[in-house]
């Protein structure tokens, strides 16, 4: 690895500034699991490594008049033991479970799993569902936009160079929505999605209202369902319109075949994942 500079700045405007002046040669380290690696294998033409975990701003967990506000540099294991994260948004806490090792849910923040951008990003899906919204510090100020714009392309975000990610926001209307999240892999645990997923939902006199369903490693990005959720929404839950709504979902992905899977079992366990979510949060709003 080439030597370079390292910062901690004190501010997001400081860390803004410094990305600015360093441009492409410059890299945000948050908790380090995936950008350490990528430095080790292909270091580019790294000239200032800006360390940006520490920035208050950045950090922790807070419930506003508006909705709940998580602080890009929370870690995982930090959103597992929030008693607000595990009242109000228990499916943001089933996927930080599921994210790598202890020792990976411990350093590995939200915004850093956000930003990498993998198709198969695990904190995607249960944000999706949320209608979650993110807070940009650039330059020329702070700007708000649903989690939806911020994917690009496979690890491609809409942040500009000089840009860092501050906060991922849920709007008070969707606290405490019935959701539920579900991961496939070739293994229980430490294991890379095949296919990731969540459901969200409310019922209304016994009818489906604002369904929301989130999927992952499906597509170049994670994506929502549309016309799988305009199906279900207004119509009573039976088990033959949710997999109704699973063949639906199935047509809206594009997954690819690799190493792991092909894409015609990705496409199965679409469809087995959707149903299961949105079942779950059936029986998670019947409850109510």
């Amino acid at each position: 690895m080439r030597p370079f500079e390292y910062a901690a700045p004190a501010s997001a405007k400081e860390a803004v500034a410094l990305l600015a002046e360093y441009g492409d040669r410059a890299r945000p380290l948050a908790g380090g699991t995936d950008l350490i690696v990528d430095l080790k294998h292909a270091p580019g033409k790294l000239a200032m490594l800006v360390d940006v975990a520490s920035i208050p701003e950045f950090r922790g967990i807070e419930l506003t008049d508006e909705g709940l506000r998580i602080g890009s540099m929370v870690t995982f294991g930090e959103i597992m033991a929030s008693p607000v994260c595990n009242e109000l948004t228990p499916e943001i806490v089933s996927a930080s479970h599921t994210v790598g090792a202890v020792q990976t849910r411990n350093l590995g923040t939200i915004g850093g799993n956000l930003v990498t951008c993998v198709p198969s990003a695990d904190s995607a899906p249960s944000l999706l569902v949320l209608d979650a919204e993110v807070t940009v510090a650039g330059s020329d100020g702070n700007r708000r936009m649903p989690i939806m714009e911020f994917f690009v392309g496979p690890r491609k975000t809409c942040l500009q160079p000089h840009e860092l990610l501050v906060e991922i926001f849920i709007p008070k209307a969707s606290l405490g929505k019935p959701s539920s999240f579900r991961k496939f892999g070739l293994r229980k645990g430490q294991a890379l999605a095949l296919v990731n997923g969540a459901g969200a939902l409310y019922l209304e006199d016994g009818k489906i209202t604002q369904p929301r369903i989130g999927l992952g490693a499906v597509a170049p990005t994670p994506i929502r369902a549309p016309k799988a959720e305009a199906h279900l929404e207004g119509k009573t839950p039976t088990d033959e319109l949710l997999n109704e709504a699973a063949d639906i979902a199935v047509t809206e992905c594009k997954p690819i075949s690799d190493f792991r899977a092909s894409a015609a079992y990705r496409r199965q366990l679409v469809h087995t994942l959707t149903y299961r979510v949105l079942k779950r949060s059936v029986q998670i709003a019947s409850q109510r």
